[in-house]
C-alpha cells in the first residue's frame, strides 16, 4: 500500500486502491446549512479597496503662486455656495457654522460676496441717488464712479485684508487652530447680509434704513463674534480676548461708513414747507428777523 505525504489538517481523500489524495476543491456543496463558509480575502471587491468612499478635496500642489495651488479652493458647487450664504444670516446656526457647513472652506464664494456686495453698493446708491435728484430738480445725476473705488477698497479691506492680519496675530500669539483659507472664507461669507440690505436701502425712508443697517450689523457681528470668540478663547494668554472687542470696533466702523456714504443720499432741498427759525436772520444772528430752510431727507 502506498501513501502520500499530506499535511495534518488538509482534506484527504482515499482512492479506490487505498491511496490518499489531497484535494484542491471547494467546499463541498452538497454541505448542510450549518456549515460555515469560505472567508473572503481581504481587499476582494470595490468596497473593500474603499472605492465607494466619498473622495477628499485633493490638497493643493505647487507653490503658492502658481494657479493649482489654488484651484481646489474654487472647486464647489452653485448650490452649497448659496447654503452657506443663507445660513450666516440665522443666528441659531452661527456657533457651529464652522464644522457645520464650512467644512472644508472655499474661497469662490467670499470673493463672489465681496465682488457681489461692491457693485450692490455702487448701484444701488446711484440708483437711489438719481431718483433723488429726478424728484428734486430739473438737473441730470452723474454717476459718482469715485464711490466704486470707495466701495472697493472698504469690503476688501474689510473682507481680505483685516482676517489675514488676525490670521497672523494668531500665529504670533500662538494660535494655530485657525488655517488662513478658513479665515478669509469665514469673513467673506460673513458680509452677504450686507447685500440685500444694499438693495432695500432704496427706499426713501431715513428710518427705515437705519434699522436695516442695524440689523445687518447685528447679524453678520454676531456671525462672526460667534466663531471667532471660541477660537480666541482658546489662546494661553487670557488678554487674546480683548481682541473680540478691536474686531466689533471695525465692525461698527464699517457699518456707519456704509451708512453715511451709500445709505444717506437722500438729500433734497426744498421738497416741503420752509421751516421759520425766529431770532436768526438770513445774514446771520446779528441781522435779525427770521431765516428759513428748506426740509431736507437725511
Amino acid at each position: 500500500m502506498a501513501y502520500v505525504q499530506v499535511e495534518a489538517d488538509d482534506r484527504l481523500e482515499e482512492g479506490p486502491e487505498g491511496l490518499q489524495f489531497k484535494s484542491f476543491l471547494g467546499t463541498d456543496t452538497r454541505a448542510g446549512p450549518g456549515t460555515p463558509k469560505p472567508q473572503r480575502s481581504a481587499g476582494v471587491g470595490n468596497a473593500d479597496r474603499g472605492y465607494l468612499a466619498e473622495e477628499a478635496r485633493p490638497k493643493a500642489t505647487g507653490g503658492f503662486w502658481t494657479i493649482e495651488y489654488y484651484q481646489s479652493y474654487f472647486d464647489i458647487d452653485t448650490k452649497t455656495v448659496l447654503k452657506r450664504c443663507y445660513m450666516t444670516m440665522n443666528p441659531l446656526a452661527a456657533a457651529t457654522y464652522i464644522p457645520t457647513h464650512l467644512n472644508p472652506a472655499d474661497l469662490y464664494g467670499p470673493f463672489w460676496t465681496l465682488n457681489t456686495l461692491i457693485f450692490a453698493l455702487f448701484l444701488s446708491s446711484s440708483l437711489a441717488a438719481s431718483v433723488s435728484a429726478y424728484l428734486g430738480s430739473s438737473e441730470e445725476y452723474d454717476y459718482d464712479f469715485k464711490l466704486l473705488s470707495i466701495a472697493m477698497s472698504l469690503v476688501y479691506a474689510y473682507g481680505l485684508a483685516l482676517p489675514v492680519l488676525l490670521w497672523l496675530a494668531l500665529r504670533y500669539l500662538g494660535v494655530g487652530e485657525w488655517s488662513v483659507v478658513e479665515a478669509i472664507s469665514l469673513w467673506g461669507y460673513g458680509q452677504f447680509v450686507w447685500i440685500p440690505v444694499s438693495v432695500l436701502c432704496v427706499i426713501p425712508v431715513a428710518l427705515v434704513r437705519w434699522i436695516l443697517v442695524g440689523i445687518a450689523f447685528g447679524l453678520s457681528g454676531y456671525f462672526l463674534g460667534a466663531n471667532i470668540y471660541p477660537i480666541l478663547a482658546s489662546a494661553e494668554a487670557k488678554a487674546t480676548r480683548l481682541l473680540i472687542i478691536l474686531l466689533a470696533v471695525l465692525h461698527l466702523g464699517l457699518a456707519l461708513s456704509f451708512k453715511i456714504l451709500f445709505f444717506n443720499y437722500y438729500v433734497i432741498e426744498n421738497t416741503g414747507p420752509d421751516i421759520s427759525i425766529p431770532g436768526i436772520g438770513h445774514d446771520g444772528p446779528a441781522a435779525g428777523g427770521n431765516s428759513t430752510i428748506g426740509a431736507r431727507w437725511l
